[in-house]
């Protein structure tokens, strides 16, 4: 082993005293003894600067990480981190093959609907729908590239005005059918016009079933199917294919061996369907979907006194027009008196000529007990939506009643009382209800963030306070917000008050006020802004959460509030946000200053020296001396 000398490195100086004159070389390198010791105290130093830079950070921002290192675990605490990290892992391994399987399974279960398709594709459609299939299919292409190789039957609007032509002509049919088969209104001048407007009807069926219904998606184990060549083979093998194939089927084709009648039409009243539908879709997207509610009770309605009315004139007919009092005598138009005389008989209003015949009583018989059921469900329907379409008025009115008679028992004032009535009038003439959070809590938190999204986070956003923090914990704010009215005149916040809550701004406006009696107006704030947003993160430490200033309404205000525990509770969850904020908020306060604070007077002249010292006593005393005061006080002579 070398000894240290050995160790030791040795620098000659190459140049002689002839070289003075030359450029001075470079400095020579350092001399090291012990290089294991100079690599030590480098390697030493380089950490204690790291750990210098890290103790200023932690002093400059309280919220950093600590360097110290975690002291060691026992062995017990190291066995049960390695058990949950082996459970950990575990699960995610089985997590991830149940996502595999899943997939294969979502796989096979794709592959089982296409060969599904393909078996189906050569039994029912190649023996009836083949033909039409290559008929049809440069009209499909076009259709595609107008509609689209699917469509959503439930969100495309196109669709639902479609479903509205195919309800007219299913209308069409079920209520020209009975008319047509009961009264005489078949002849060679009508006719002609019959003819034109059953053929558009069946137009409109048979273009609904080619081009519209095969396009229809549909959800197959969770799966929004969007393919084309499935949708098809799922309608053609649904029942309403069927069913939709019965209704067009051309019995019209009777009517060159056996004249013309709307009899042969019947077939197409099974395409019921297609109105419910639309019905359906049509309520999805209306407003007030009360009001065709109304109406297609209504509709139901006068459809049973039209076909009581075929019926009336079939058993005038039957029995012979004018034979008795009771039948139709032929006068006026038949129609007219026929659906007269059904409104009487099925609403039960009386008044009506007594029957003679057997036929006519038992007829008249069967008229009463159809109108008590038939008019007794639809009225009980009626009753039903309209009592749905002004649930919440009916709501609204109890609350309102129950308040009011609270306040009369306890005798409040009537200023009092004219406020919490214009409180309640014009909550509900603003928003409908009396609170938006009873709504929304119905609703799955997807639904309530994407609400609460497309009304706030733009405003949000703004806000300096929260401008760079986690998006996510912006929209778990949104959905802590209260949304709360106050009438004119109502003050927001006072000047004093803890400050608890920020506010953001829906609609009206606020003014900052001041004054011996708050007559001036310093600044308004309108729809949009926000204020109160400081006090969320100052502690009541020397009065730091105290409002400054008094905020009031102008004209009503809708406003939505956060409160500080709300916002604590959130910023438990993102440590990043929290620090920022922290750092904002001082930064914010800082630049406001404290509650009351005035600006300090800098000192000038004289008065940077400040105020002159008393001179001590001991001081006074030795002047006393020299002047001979205390001397002549005590009398004593100087010796000489």
């Amino acid at each position: 082993m070398d000894s240290p000398e050995d160790t030791k490195t040795l620098t000659v100086d190459p140049s002689g005293p002839e070289c003075c004159d030359e450029e001075a070389p470079p400095p020579p390198p350092p001399v090291v003894y012990f290089r294991y010791t100079d690599d030590t105290l480098r390697e030493l130093a380089k950490k204690l600067k790291e750990r210098t830079a890290e103790l200023k950070e932690k002093a400059i921002d309280p919220y950093a990480t600590s360097p110290e290192v975690t002291p060691p675990v026992t062995k017990e605490e190291a066995d049960k981190k390695k058990a949950e990290e082996a459970a950990k892992k575990a699960e995610e391994k089985k997590k991830k093959d149940e996502e595999k399987r899943l997939e294969a399974e979502k796989k096979a279960e794709e592959e089982r609907m296409a060969e599904e398709a393909r078996k189906k594709a050569k039994i029912l459609p190649e023996i009836t729908c083949s033909c039409f299939d290559v008929l049809f299919h440069p009209l499909e292409v076009m259709m595609d590239s107008v509609l689209g190789t699917t469509i959503d039957p439930f969100t495309d609007r196109r669709y639902i005005a479609w479903l509205t032509v195919v309800a007219v002509a299913y209308n069409y049919n079920v209520w020209f059918c009975p008319a047509r088969l009961a009264f005489p209104y078949h002849n060679d001048t009508a006719n002609r016009f019959w003819i034109f407007f059953d053929v558009l009807s069946d137009v409109v069926n048979v273009v609904d079933i080619i081009i519209w219904q095969p396009r229809l998606q549909f959800v197959k184990a969770g799966d929004i199917i969007k393919d084309g060549a499935m949708t098809k083979v799922h309608y053609r093998k649904s029942q309403r294919f069927k069913i939709d194939m019965a209704s067009i089927l051309p019995f019209d084709l009777l009517c060159l061996q056996f004249g013309f009648s709307s009899i042969y039409r019947l077939n197409r009243f099974l395409r019921i369907e297609s109105f419910f539908e639309f019905s359906d879709r049509l309520e999805s997207i209306m407003a007030k979907a009360y009001i065709w509610r109304v109406a297609r009770t209504t509709g139901y309605l006068l459809y049973m006194l039209h076909l009581n009315a075929c019926a009336y004139y079939v058993a005038s007919v039957h029995q012979g027009l004018a034979t008795t009092t009771w039948v139709y005598d032929g006068e006026g138009t038949a129609y007219i008196r026929c659906y007269y005389y059904a409104v009487r008989s099925l609403i039960n209003i009386g008044g009506l000529p007594e029957p003679v015949t057997t036929f006519e009583i038992t007829f008249q018989m069967a008229n009463f007990f159809i109108g008590v059921f038939v008019f007794s469900s639809l009225i009980g329907q009626m009753r039903d939506v309209i009592g749905a379409a002004t649930a919440g008025q009916t709501y609204f009115r109890a609350s309102m009643d129950g308040c009011v008679e609270y306040m009369n028992t306890y005798t409040i004032p009537k200023l009092c009382q004219n406020r919490v009535r214009m409180w309640y009038n014009y909550t509900w003439a603003a928003q409908g209800m009396l609170d938006e959070s009873e709504l929304l809590d119905k609703m799955p938190l997807v639904m309530r963030t994407a609400i609460a999204v497309d009304i706030n986070l733009a405003t949000f956003q703004k806000i300096a306070l929260f401008q760079g923090c986690d998006q996510q914990m912006l929209v778990d704010m949104l959905l802590r917000l209260k949304s709360i009215i106050y009438l004119p005149g109502d003050f927001v916040v006072k000047k004093g008050d803890i400050g608890k809550e920020m506010y953001i701004i829906k609609s009206g406006a606020v003014q900052v006020v001041g004054g011996p009696d708050n007559s001036i107006v310093f600044v308004t704030l309108k729809a949009g802004c926000v204020f109160g947003e400081i006090s969320l993160l100052q502690s009541a430490k020397d009065g730091g959460n105290r409002r400054t200033a008094n905020v009031k309404a102008h004209g009503f205000a809708n406003l939505f509030v956060l409160e500080k525990k709300d916002l604590f509770d959130i910023l438990v969850h993102y440590p990043e946000s929290q620090k920022v904020l922290a750092r904002k908020g001082r930064k914010l306060t800082k630049a406001k200053g404290p509650a009351g604070a005035k600006p300090e007077e800098k000192p000038k002249g004289m008065a940077l020296f400040g105020q002159k010292p008393p001179t001590p006593k001991l001081l006074k005393a030795f002047g006393n001396f020299r002047k001979g005061g205390v001397m002549d006080k005590l009398k004593v002579k100087p010796l000489h």
